[in-house]
């Protein structure tokens, strides 16, 4: 369900019931806690905006949203806060005269919302598509430390595009579109594709995207297998390679 998307409104008083169950959260496990947002590009381009206003108004009003909610989580003590933004290819205009405008306002718009992370947050964000190549230089700008993007599904096609990209990044390595369970020599198999791209001290581990269809004995097991192929690569190289929890 898509909600409706009207100018955006400060909360009053600043969200000190998220700050408590931040700090909760983070005090059951000595891992980090990753903090997950939805960007302001994406909120928009799934509800419902009012007539009347320009699409870049509301995400930059949606965007200050976002920020307070960055902000609250920043200062609860989130050392991960990730910001997804997979509608930024999906909004893409289809005239090419019109794309540039578009992907400057909303590059922008999130870094904005992600700016109030100060420096002691590691800023993440997510998209969908392996068809990245119109966007690259735009994810690029999003000025995120780490992005992960769906790449197993289109059997790591999107590689290519991201060979020489400077951050953090994580390729998926589990299509979580399929009830199939990658086995470990599979993903091994896809993180030496990978390493080959990006080095191992930028590496992420993680599925194409959120594991909400699937069941919860799929996803355990994959899971299991995405923990013991990166220890396998791990102990296969000398270059150092992050698993995302």
């Amino acid at each position: 369900m898509h909600p409706p998307a009207h100018p955006a409104r400060r909360r009053e008083p600043p969200g000190a019931h998220h700050r408590a169950l931040d700090r909760y959260a983070q005090s059951l496990t000595d891992r980090p806690v990753k903090g997950m947002l939805t960007g302001p590009v994406t909120i928009v381009a799934w509800s419902f905006v009012r007539r009347g206003i320009p699409l870049r108004d509301v995400v930059a009003q949606v965007a200050e949203a976002v920020r307070d909610e960055v902000r609250d989580l920043a200062s609860a003590g989130t050392s991960i806060i990730q910001v997804d933004e997979p509608a930024l290819r999906e909004l893409l205009p289809l005239r090419r005269e019109r794309q540039d405008e578009y992907l400057q306002w909303a590059v922008a718009a999130y870094r904005h919302a992600t700016s109030s992370a100060g420096d002691t947050a590691q800023i993440h964000t997510h998209l969908c598509y392996s068809n990245a190549d119109e966007v690259i230089a735009a994810i690029d700008g999003l000025d995120a430390d780490v992005t992960t993007i769906e790449s197993a599904r289109s059997g790591g096609r999107v590689l290519g595009e991201l060979d020489g990209f400077a951050r953090g990044l994580g390729p998926g390595v589990y299509d979580i579109h399929s009830p199939r369970v990658p086995a470990v020599d599979e993903v091994v198999d896809m993180l030496e594709a990978v390493l080959k791209v990006v080095p191992g001290d930028r590496l992420w581990v993680n599925p194409d995207c959120g594991l909400k269809t699937r069941g919860y004995g799929e996803v355990s097991a994959a899971l299991a297998h995405l923990v013991e192929a990166a220890q396998t690569i791990r102990e296969s190289t000398p270059r150092p390679l992050r698993a995302a929890d």
